[in-house]
């Protein structure tokens, strides 16, 4: 069964009941110790009646007792008060035996005002009083003597201050000691909750909370942990879903590639078999060739884009010299671009750097930008492709001045089948897909591929490589 923190709430408070138990234990132990202190600093005890006894009386020191406030009083064994000094509370000069044993009775019991010490001498034959106000007592009640020496009320006002303050301070750390483990009890329980959820927060589904607790927390954690299981369910079947996915668009797309091959042979075959006075046969003809190349450019973009995203395709990193892979690689955009009729630059170092790289896969890259490049852009629009170091990493810039891009679609251009406006439009023959296919591939050599434009300002692809 489940406790209830109410529950835990009682047992620290019957803990801190027991702690000022002990704390009143202790004071008592102090308070003893505090007699000793305050004994051995009272006017009384400091001239008792056996320090002052001498066999005659009248060779008895009364000066110091009554300087602080005393006095001396001296009875024979015929009750007769035959000496006095000072303070006299016996107020007679003859007492009966009746009234001399009231007296002696009266004078062991608290509550007096006064403090009395009585001796007997058998030499001399009388009883010898020492009498003091009572100075502060504490029994039951509270007892101040306004007669009291002032030395004694301010000794023993100090000491029972300085109780009274170490009383108070225990039973502030013991209150401080109280709440921390209080606070600990409901705070830690919800550090760990918090921890749990910024772990699921940070994409970690498999975060679960095991606080080893039966109140209303273990209920919390039981919500958090079923919370936590059903979305790491829901991720993990998106994530299966999309891999299905993925996976069709490769299946359709690779077993659409024979099909849409076989229209495009037969589509040529009939091209060069057609009379050439058949003209609209062959206009058909060529629109259906035109468009089985485009859709099977598509299905080919759409296979490798496809192929990248999947989680089982990794590329193959050797270790290359940019510089000199680079210069390779202009030389074979060199057809596309005079074709297109297209002027260039390239600015690339002689001196070795090297990186790890896949040459296939950049060779699509450079490929993607070029063929990208040549479709939206005007026969005289020049092409600069230039290589420099930036700390780690190895800094490629692909640039031209041709009609650029507006802004707003550049920040979404990697994005998969984003195009412009009808400078780009499907009559280009662009599948949308290449600057995406371009871009998981610099992805996947851990490195960036960035665009600055903005549109009649041409485009410059910053494309960055981590050195190796």
């Amino acid at each position: 069964m489940k406790g209830k923190i109410s529950n835990q709430f009682f047992r620290n408070y019957l803990i801190i009941f027991c702690l000022s138990i002990l704390a009143a234990v202790l004071v008592y132990l102090l308070s003893g110790f505090a007699n000793d202190i305050i004994s051995k600093t009272l006017v009384k005890n400091i001239y008792p009646a056996s320090l002052l006894m001498k066999d005659d009386y009248t060779d008895i020191d009364a000066e110091p007792v009554v300087r602080n406030g005393g006095g001396i009083q001296v009875i024979n064994d015929r009750y007769e008060v035959v000496y006095s000094e000072g303070l006299d509370t016996i107020g007679t000069e003859r007492l009966t035996v009746s009234e001399f044993t009231q007296f002696l009775i009266r004078s062991k019991e608290k509550g007096h005002q006064y403090s009395y010490d009585i001796l007997y001498n058998p030499q001399g034959r009388f009883w010898l009083i020492v009498t003091f106000p009572t100075s502060i007592r504490l029994d039951i009640s509270f007892v101040y003597n306004r007669e009291a020496v002032p030395k004694d009320v301010k000794n023993v006002s100090l000491v029972f201050a300085a109780i009274i303050v170490l009383y108070l301070l225990m039973l502030g750390l013991f209150a401080v000691v109280f709440s921390r483990i209080s606070s600990v009890s409901i705070t830690k329980p919800l550090k760990m909750l918090l921890t749990g959820t910024k772990r699921l927060r940070e994409g970690d589904y498999s975060a679960r909370v095991n606080l080893n607790l039966k109140n209303e927390f273990a209920d919390l954690q039981d919500t958090f942990n079923d919370m936590a299981q059903k979305i790491e369910t829901e991720i993990s079947l998106r994530e299966q879903t999309e891999l299905e996915r993925k996976r069709m668009i490769m299946d359709i797309s690779h077993d659409l590639k024979n099909p849409l091959a076989s229209v495009v042979g037969y589509t040529e075959l009939c091209l060069q078999k057609t009379d050439e006075s058949d003209k609209s046969l062959r206009d058909y003809l060529k629109i259906i060739l035109k468009n089985s190349r485009r859709a099977g450019d598509l299905l080919n973009d759409l296979f490798e884009f496809a192929k990248l995203e999947s989680a089982d395709y990794s590329i193959k990193l050797l270790k290359t010299d940019i510089c000199e892979y680079l210069r390779q690689a202009c030389g074979d955009l060199l057809p596309m671009l005079e074709q297109a009729n297209f002027d260039y630059k390239f600015n690339i170092p002689e001196d070795a750097v090297y990186v790890m790289l896949d040459t296939v896969q950049m060779n699509r890259v450079l490929y993607n930008l070029t063929d990208n490049l040549i479709r939206y852009n005007h026969e005289g629009t020049t092409l600069t492709v230039s290589l420099c170091e930036e700390r780690n990493n190895v800094v490629i810039i692909f640039k031209d001045d041709g009609i650029g891009i507006p802004s707003d679609i550049a920040n979404n251009i990697f994005k998969p089948f984003v195009r412009v406006d009808d400078s780009r439009n499907s009559l280009t023959g662009g599948t949308g897909l290449g600057l995406s296919i371009a871009y998981k591939i610099i992805k996947q050599h851990g490195g960036n591929i960035d665009i600055q434009t903005d549109l009649n300002e041409g485009c410059t692809f910053i494309i960055t490589i981590p050195k190796r």
